[in-house]
């Protein structure tokens, strides 16, 4: 349920424009020929990027239309100047001719109609330099490159700035247009909200009346020719009074060594302001040395002056540095002294303060993480300012390494805290818990092949097996309600449901997070595809019956919860745990983490529901809803984490129901041995459930055989298993090969797109994988390890200039041998190919962490090596001011219109008035994204343009980044 998806580089070429006249001649039937209706000129523009891995590339050609007749039948001719060769190519027919490329138009794409474009694409090899062409031609016809949009920068505020309450901040901007256009205006937003518009240079605007907090300001110009681009989003806070800013606010410094920070003020003054600087707790092994008192008068206010903090050359640990003046709020910046050689703890440190930095954007008020900064982005979660169980895990894995890092873990706990109050659903979330029978879990309903074919019929005669952990779980807790993280939440309620917790269908007015789900239509529904919809339904918005009978077909309906757990997310919530607890011990500091820790085994205990079995039957050969039995006890568990597992209930706390169900899906990109050897072996994330560690013990061997039985002959691990094929235990293709009688899938859950084509579900595992190998030496875990290693490794290409690329798609061909625990097989029909490549920066940093793990452990030079280049290789090349970034082009954005399947006759609205019914698309769903000051790019895009670019600062993305350079420090440095 999280944000997976492949991810493209680009390179753009634009070339000049030259157009052609032609004037056919038509017969007439006394045999004169005489000239036709002159016909306009075709006029087309082509768009040429390049995915490169240095001996191959792919390319992505759009070819549009710019002129006022469709073309009917496209031939698109052009040349290279090196030894580019064509391996194959797809939507059209590609042929080579020495240095000439030709490119036919497929049977179904033959026609461009006026202002729209067709795609086409193809793989070549090559050895030496690969130039860009010069030069395209459709028809006979000289192209134009794609219309390059306008460059826009916003040159005031700076990012990190800081103003008081009333102050007007000064928007400046420039812009630049490109093949001769003109800017026509720019648009000032402070995050989706237009602020005001200018049309003559200089572009300015004084934004008076922002409210108290972070803004996200961004400056959008328009040119001549219709285009347009928004800058890069800048950062800034307001204060509510006077206040001294200092920046940044978190430093690392090496023994030995000194470094700064930068001080001044909110506000003009009327007179001279001194700011006294001093360290106010902490490591006495650092001290201000420089700056410690500075003044500012009404005229240099606004410039920075620098604060020197000296190390002594022995301690470790941080320190808090205040700045105060009379008058002013005080700034505070956190200084850790770093050990001589932890270059790569300054870097986490140093992107840690970019990340927490609130005017940089990646938090809401209420401190929850976004999906990402950018508003405008669609992947698992519909829009970046909804966010996941994902986004919630990795702030507490950020936290715990900040607390290695400087040993403070009061971060880490309010982390924690900050999950448990706004993503684990609370008892007035989950009122009714208290009538679930265990003997009756849930009512079976068949998963369909396409959206088209639901509602999905319930069927109360299929039988389900009973559920056996509910009771030990009640008599741990003293509770019924369930101790896991939700997957998804509309931070800002942009959808305007105002499921706040403890709220059902509050409404657009609310304020706060929402919890929302999207998925519930059968593996092929895409994102695209999706009916958003509130997890607390009360018939308030949708239609009739709420959004209830677009998925279940049913003779009534009732006012219901429903939550759907993310098992990777509450599984990374344990596995930060465990460092938090093994890094605080080793500070002597068990004993300020231990409350969390506690917590983590619980929320642990109730991860077990993603072990079994989607209706409780029994595990192997299960064929058939009503012919598969029904399990009775441990027999409907598989031990390992599947796809989710979802519970809900009656809002009526008098109607006495309630239902729970796991998943017969299991994906091996979502598999965590580290968590399982946690709970099953580590005395302080010990379950308290009576079978709670026995079970894990028992995951932790099943999974590592999981990862045998899936790893391919060239080392890479294959999709997954189903209990349930095609989600209603149908019976599988003749020879499907079994793993304790689950059977093979090559695609698991989503194959919109194919859930196992993504490199990042490889990297992700495997570095779960080699953490448990790092701490135990395991010699399974080891076997696993080597040959996936060596795989990626041959896979990975580290350029002179300190680039990289690494794979991206995968394809899969054959099958695993059936599983044998006393005899596996060798795999040898199982096999990869890497479709593509990319420079990534979050994939790159947990496969980067997948080798410093594995390295500290084996001592793999060529491990390390390569870790080192991927950390160094972004770190030098891809910052930006809000962290580690690059484009990318996001050719799936021609979905924006895709049609979304509701029956016909079906009518309802959602919160803010948008109709559901069954001429809705995906925008016509979300008619919010038509506010965002990105939009203009999928509106040029859906009308036959180029496919947008952006560049995307996803929180975990930035938090794996920073993660990977603490583990590098720690283990490597």
């Amino acid at each position: 349920m999280a944000s997976r998806r492949r991810r493209r580089t680009v390179r753009r070429l634009w070339t000049a424009v030259v157009a052609a006249l032609a004037l056919p001649v038509t017969t007439l039937a006394t045999g004169i020929s005489a000239p036709s209706a002159q016909a306009a000129a075709l006029q087309c523009s082509v768009d040429y990027k390049t995915n490169d891995w240095g001996s191959g590339f792919t390319t992505d050609v759009t070819v549009t239309n710019r002129g006022t007749d469709p073309i009917n039948g496209w031939t698109l001719t052009y040349a290279y100047t090196g030894n580019q060769t064509l391996t194959g190519g797809w939507s059209g027919t590609w042929s080579q001719s020495g240095k000439s490329i030709t490119v036919k138009n497929a049977s179904y794409n033959g026609t461009i109609a006026a202002g729209a474009a067709v795609n086409t694409g193809a793989q070549f090899s090559y050895s030496g330099t690969n130039t860009s062409p010069t030069g395209f031609a459709v028809n006979g016809t000289t192209c134009a490159g794609a219309h390059q949009p306008p460059v826009t920068v916003l040159t005031s505020p700076t990012a990190g700035a800081v103003y008081t309450q009333g102050d007007a901040v000064p928007l400046v901007a420039t812009a630049a247009a490109a093949d001769n256009a003109t800017i026509s205006k720019i648009e000032f937003y402070d995050d989706t909200t237009l602020l005001g518009t200018d049309t003559s240079s200089p572009y300015t605007l004084s934004a008076a009346g922002l409210s108290v907090g972070g803004h996200s300001l961004i400056a959008k110009a328009y040119d001549s020719l219709g285009a347009s681009a928004e800058s890069t989003p800048v950062g800034i806070t307001v204060a509510s009074g006077p206040a001294v800013v200092a920046s940044p606010t978190q430093l690392g410094v090496q023994q030995g060594k000194s470094g700064t920070f930068a001080v001044k003020l909110s506000t003009q003054p009327s007179a001279n302001v001194t700011v006294g600087v001093t360290r106010t707790d902490g490591n006495t092994g650092l001290s201000v040395t420089g700056g410690s008192s500075l003044t500012f008068t009404p005229a240099n206010w606004n410039t920075a002056q620098t604060v020197t903090i000296t190390a002594d050359a022995s301690g470790t640990g941080s320190a808090t540095f205040t700045a105060l003046a009379t008058g002013h709020t005080k700034a505070t910046v956190t200084v850790t002294e770093l050990a001589g050689s932890k270059a790569y703890d300054a870097r986490f440190l140093d992107l840690y303060g970019k990340i927490t930095n609130p005017a940089n954007g990646y938090f809401s008020p209420e401190g929850i993480p976004y999906h990402s900064v950018e508003t405008l982005i669609v992947e698992a979660p519909d829009q970046g300012h909804e966010t996941t169980s994902e986004a919630y895990s990795y702030l507490l894995w950020l936290q715990a390494m900040y607390g290695k890092v400087t040993g403070d873990w009061s971060k880490f706990n309010g982390a924690w805290d900050l999950m448990e109050k706004y993503m684990i659903p609370t008892h007035a979330d989950q009122p009714t818990n208290s009538f679930y029978n265990a003997s009756k879990p849930a009512t079976y309903a068949p998963e369909l092949d396409t959206p088209g074919e639901y509602p999905a019929k319930l069927e109360p005669g299929v039988p389900a097996g009973s559920d056996p952990i509910a009771s030990e779980l009640k008599s741990a807790y003293g509770t019924d309600d369930v101790y896991g993280m939700h997957w998804l939440q509309d931070v800002d309620n942009v959808y305007g449901y105002g499921n706040e917790p403890g709220k059902c269908e509050a409404g657009p007015t609310a304020t706060g997070p929402s919890y929302i789900n999207t998925f519930q239509r059968g593996a092929q529904e895409s994102v695209w595809e999706t009916v958003p919809q509130p997890t607390c339904d009360a018939f308030k918005y949708g239609g009739t019956n709420g959004y209830l009978d677009l998925f279940t077909g049913d003779s009534s309906y009732a006012k219901q919860w429903k939550y759907t757990d993310a098992p990777d997310a509450d599984a990374r919530a344990v596995q930060a745990a465990y460092w938090a607890d093994v890094w605080a011990k080793a500070q002597g500091k068990g004993g300020d983490v231990s409350g969390t820790v506690g917590k983590a085994a619980k929320m642990g205990d109730y991860l077990r529901y993603a072990m079994y079995d989607k209706y409780f039957k029994k595990i192997g050969n299960c064929v058939g809803p009503s012919t598969c039995a029904a399990g009775t006890g441990k027999d409907a568990s598989h031990y390992l984490m599947s796809w989710y597992y979802a519970w809900g209930g009656a809002t009526d706390t008098s109607a006495g129901w309630a239902w729970r169900i796991g998943s017969s899906h299991t994906h091996g990109g979502y598999q965590n041995p580290l968590a399982a050897y946690a709970l099953s072996s580590y005395a302080d994330l010990k379950p308290k459930s009576a079978t709670g560690q026995a079970d894990w013990a028992k995951s932790l061997d099943r999974q590592l055989e999981f990862y045998r039985w899936l790893q391919s002959s060239e080392g890479a691990i294959a999709g997954g298993a189903t209990n349930s094929w095609a989600g209603r235990y149908a019976t599988p293709p003749t020879g499907t090969p079994t793993f304790y009688g689950m059977y093979y899938d090559q695609q698991p859950v989503y194959h919109d797109p194919p859930s196992n084509q993504w490199f990042g579900f490889q990297a992700w595992s495997m570095e779960r994988v080699a953490e448990y190998y790092q701490q135990t030496g395991n010699a399974n875990a080891k076997a696993v390890l080597d040959k996936w290693v060596g795989w990626a490794l041959s896979k990975t290409t580290i350029n002179p200039d300190g680039t990289y690329r690494i794979p991206s798609t995968l394809q899969w061909s054959g099958s695993p041998d059936t599983w044998n625990a006393s005899s596996p097989g060798a795999n040898t029909g199982l096999h990869v190919t890497v479709a593509d490549y990319t420079d990534d920066v979050g994939v790159a940093a947990a496969y980067a962490k997948t080798l410093t793990y594995y390295a500290a452990r084996s001592g793999s030079t060529a491990a390390k090596t390569t870790a080192k280049a991927l950390l160094d290789g972004m770190w030098n090349n891809y910052q930006d001011s809000l962290g580690v970034a690059v484009p990318e082009t996001r050719t799936d954005y021609n979905r924006f219109d895709d049609s979304v399947y509701v029956p016909s006759g079906w009518t309802g609205k959602m919160p803010n008035g948008d109709a559901v019914n069954s001429s809705s698309t995906f925008t016509s769903l979300r008619s919010f994204y038509k506010n965002d000051p990105a939009w203009s790019k999928i509106e040029s895009y859906l009308a036959g343009g180029a496919a947008p670019t952006f560049t995307y600062h996803r929180f975990w993305a930035q938090a794996d980044i920073a993660l990977a350079m603490g583990s590098y420090a720690e283990l490597l440095e």
